[in-house]
């Protein structure tokens, strides 16, 4: 498929005054020293505290993900290593299924899985820490493997983590940010906002109870909107939490339903999220219920059933993404042609985009040397990352801030059941709302 002109990629701006260079070899004697590369360039790797990452000629560039891509929220990670498979293809310039290359290296991916746990989350990155000249990392879906877990692995070892789905606050608050962690995912705060705002505003409701599970990222979620609604005006009748692994909701549904609530948001993961759904419509009849892009997945329509008819979900808005035309007619399709299917949750486009801006971070930070290999410093490569400034993706302008938000301009979307933009959505899916708010709006 031909590129379409838009996807022409902004240069960084202002990136990366320190460039890498090679770690000197001697017949294939360790690294440490001082390189030259191809374009005269010279480092001391061993000046770098976390070190270098060294390319042999011909050989690929290895690049992990840590992703949820088994049990019940596999949707949600197999869509975003989709999304970085896409990233490699497009890397000649076209989504033809055919890979590309990054400075003359094919890029190989090692896959972790996450399991949307922080026990997924310390396995992956030690497994993928371990891996020798690893790029970077892109992972995790659930904020719950990152947040002081992956995040804090990997960055203790230099090695970048680049989210496309993680969405809870607190990964990029000034108490728990690690240096080497970053996203493009939206934050939470600014989803929260959103939603209160459609509440109050459009469904013209006072009152609302919420029900999180035990994630941050449905924690961090239902707080924000707890906060913009009551600051809002409104009032909140119950706030209830749940174990992700709980089936029967239908005692604590009950309770919540004796204070008259006009609206329950509960965005929990799935399975939790489509069982509350479908044991609410008999409880609950008259309450309106609302998930955000957790449960925004076809597996939440599949166990719904026809209870999901009627249910709103948040998520970024995939209608307005940036470069419109082309996500629609050239983006979307290529997705179909080689994966089989429709995209199956929300943030494959950010995992596209996470992988674009990691490659174009590394046409800044590597050192081509004259035998055909590469030599990459990790903290370089840092810095050329967070440089990131106007970069042209498929889900709007980047600009990474020093604390890792790379989303900072972002539309958010109400959608409702059946109309999901996702695998098993029918009739019309464009958002019904649609609001967009950068970080400064939001409390």
């Amino acid at each position: 498929m031909r590129k379409s002109k838009w996807l022409t990629m902004v240069a960084l701006v202002g990136v990366l005054t320190l460039v890498a260079a090679a770690c000197s070899k001697d017949n294939g004697g360790g690294g440490g020293g001082t390189g030259t590369g191809g374009s005269g360039n010279a480092v001391d790797c061993s000046a770098d505290p976390f070190g270098c990452i060294e390319v042999a000629a011909g050989a690929p560039i290895t690049l992990g993900t840590l992703l949820a891509i088994s049990g019940a929220t596999a949707s949600l990670g197999q869509d975003s290593q989709n999304g970085v498979r896409l990233a490699i293809d497009n890397l000649d310039g076209t989504l033809d299924a055919k890979d590309g290359q990054l400075l003359g290296h094919d890029v190989t991916l090692q896959n972790e899985d996450d399991l949307c746990s922080a026990e997924g989350g310390q396995a992956g990155a030690t497994a993928l820490a371990a891996v020798p000249n690893i790029l970077a990392v892109i992972g995790t879906s659930c904020s719950s493997a990152a947040l002081g877990v992956a995040d804090t692995i990997l960055s203790d070892k230099g090695i970048l983590l680049i989210s496309p789905s993680n969405t809870n606050p607190g990964l990029t608050s000034e108490e728990a940010h690690q240096p080497f962690y970053l996203r493009t995912a939206h934050n939470d705060k600014i989803q929260g906002a959103i939603v209160s705002d459609f509440v109050l505003n459009e469904l013209k409701a006072t009152t609302a109870a919420t029900i999180n599970d035990e994630s941050p990222y449905a924690d961090g979620l239902a707080a924000a909107f707890r906060a913009n609604f009551e600051a809002g005006g409104g009032t909140i009748t119950s706030v209830e939490a749940i174990n992700s692994g709980d089936t029967d909701f239908k005692p604590l549904l009950t309770s919540i339903a004796q204070k008259n609530p006009e609206v329950l948001y509960f965005p929990d993961f799935n399975p939790a999220c489509a069982l509350i759904a479908k044991q609410a419509k008999d409880i609950m009849p008259d309450t309106k219920l609302i998930g955000s892009d957790g449960c925004l997945a076809s597996d939440f329509l599949q166990t719904a059933g026809s209870a999901a008819d009627g249910v709103y979900a948040s998520s970024p808005d995939v209608t307005v993404f940036q470069g419109g035309d082309y996500y629609k007619n050239t983006f979307l399709p290529a997705y179909k042609s080689e994966f089989g299917t429709d995209p199956t949750s929300v943030f494959h486009a950010h995992a596209f985009d996470a992988a674009n801006i990691l490659f174009k971070a590394v046409e800044a930070a590597a050192v081509q040397n004259s035998d055909g290999s590469l030599t990459i410093s990790r903290t370089a490569l840092k810095d050329a990352i967070f440089a990131t400034n106007g970069y042209t993706g498929v889900t709007g302008i980047i600009t990474c801030t020093p604390l890792g938000d790379c989303a900072t301009d972002v539309t958010i979307g109400i959608f409702l059941a059946p109309g999901w933009p996702v695998e098993g959505g029918s009739g019309d899916t464009s958002a019904i709302f649609s609001e967009t708010k950068t970080l400064a709006d939001v409390i």
